[in-house]
């Protein structure tokens, strides 16, 4: 096979050391390896740098190893040219499966170019990622906090979600802090409720009766103060990422033109996709990268499975929330598709075609530098309509007729 880097290295990387093997070869095709095992600490993996510097290697493939390939990465990073290769493309034989034997496996892979290394964004990007991610992870404990909070209140047979919607609003929090406070009349324990909600005082009175003892105070001031940490913690990551990203406000302002998407999903995207979009070809191969596009299993003339690839899990749960949000909304184009795909394939297949859409969208929208245009709900409808029209005209063409099309006559006004 020819060799495309005559002196490159593969690591093998884990938790606490790492082996490194470096190949070299030689004008008359011979190949010198050398292999060598560091400590996975600082000073232990810049003696790595130097040891791979010291035999001229360059060019280095790992694998993506849980987070463990991060600190490799970091340290070594604008000093050798780096690919970081999915784990799942650069599997080795089963059974012949050490450290060492890993390591000269990746850098016989790279030496003859046959390991295709992962995006690896800017570390301004990583770090943004890392903010909205764990801005995510907040969101989802909230939600897993409130309903831990819900298990109280039904354990002390405190029925208050069944006339509240949401027992993290304005009404339910001074009701609870009144039931907290040692309030035990119910007429008083509903007074505090705020809008539509004062015209169900009597249910809610009848709703906070129950059996409230000192364990249920005592769970709900922790879960009460958690949540309200949660939330100071969430305004604390936000302001830090709109002070990253206070120079891509007019790329937050396009994206923001889409049915769906929010300024916080926005970001999310940026985070994830970043602003310059020309590493990908096209809207198709964003799309792929991602895992928004049916994935290819055939064998023998028979398609096996048409199931998603695993791509960027952040990126797709953000368009798939993106897409709730879309399918929700009235008289738009991508609400239209998505009743369309979910009365033949159903709604999870439809959600997930609408995130593919999505992304489409935000990719277009990202290079042209272009708002969102809306489609409207028939657009659909009107361009199969064309296609079946052309496609009739087309078949009468070949039998040799002369095909002309003429609208409809409008129908005569019904007489009142």
């Amino acid at each position: 096979m020819q060799v495309i880097y005559p002196c490159c290295g593969g690591l093998d990387i884990h938790k606490k050391f790492v082996v490194a093997c470096v190949l070299t070869t030689a004008d008359d095709g011979r190949v010198r390896k050398a292999t060598r095992t560091f400590r996975a600490m600082t000073d232990d993996l810049l003696a790595l740098l130097d040891w791979l510097s010291g035999l001229g290697c360059t060019y280095v493939a790992m694998e993506s190893t849980s987070s463990y390939w991060r600190p490799v990465y970091n340290l070594l990073e604008g000093q050798l040219a780096l690919l970081v290769a999915n784990a799942y493309h650069v599997k080795a034989v089963p059974g012949r499966k050490t450290a060492v034997k890993d390591a000269g496996w990746l850098a016989d892979l790279l030496r003859h170019g046959l390991i295709r290394g992962s995006f690896i964004p800017s570390p301004e990007q990583r770090h943004l990622r890392d903010l909205t991610r764990y801005r995510s992870h907040l969101v989802e404990e909230r939600a897993r906090l409130t309903n831990r909070l819900q298990a109280v209140l039904e354990d002390a047979n405190v029925k208050l979600a069944a006339v509240v919607t949401d027992v993290r609003g304005a009404s339910a929090r001074a009701i609870l802090a009144a039931l907290l406070a040692g309030e035990t009349d119910p007429p008083l324990l509903a007074e505090p409720a705020r809008g539509r909600l004062r015209a169900k005082r009597e249910q809610l009175a009848r709703a906070v009766v129950g059996r409230f003892s000192e364990h249920h105070a005592f769970m709900l001031t922790e879960h009460l103060s958690h949540r309200e940490y949660l939330e100071e913690a969430m305004g604390r990551v936000s302001a830090e990422i709109a002070r990253r990203l206070r120079d891509d406000l007019a790329a937050i302002a396009l994206l923001d033109t889409v049915p769906g998407i929010s300024a916080r999903s926005a970001e999310a995207l940026l985070a994830e996709l970043g602003t310059d979009l020309s590493r990908f070809p096209d809207a198709r191969h964003l799309a792929s990268g991602a895992g928004m596009c049916p994935g290819n299993a055939e064998s023998g003339g028979k398609r096996l499975s048409g199931k998603t690839r695993k791509g960027n899990q952040a990126l797709r749960q953000a368009l798939i929330q993106i897409a709730h949000v879309a399918s929700k909304t009235r008289d738009t184009y991508l609400a239209a598709q998505y009743r369309r795909i979910a009365a033949r394939r159903g709604k999870k297949r439809a959600l997930v075609a609408l995130g593919h859409t999505i992304l489409v969208i935000a990719y277009h929208i990202l290079t042209r530098r272009q708002p969102y245009h809306e489609l409207g709900v028939a657009y659909s409808d009107q361009l199969e309509r064309q296609r079946v029209e052309q496609r009739l005209v087309r078949r009468l063409e070949r039998l040799g007729y002369t095909v002309s099309l003429q609208p409809p006559a409008s129908e005569p006004p019904v007489a009142a």
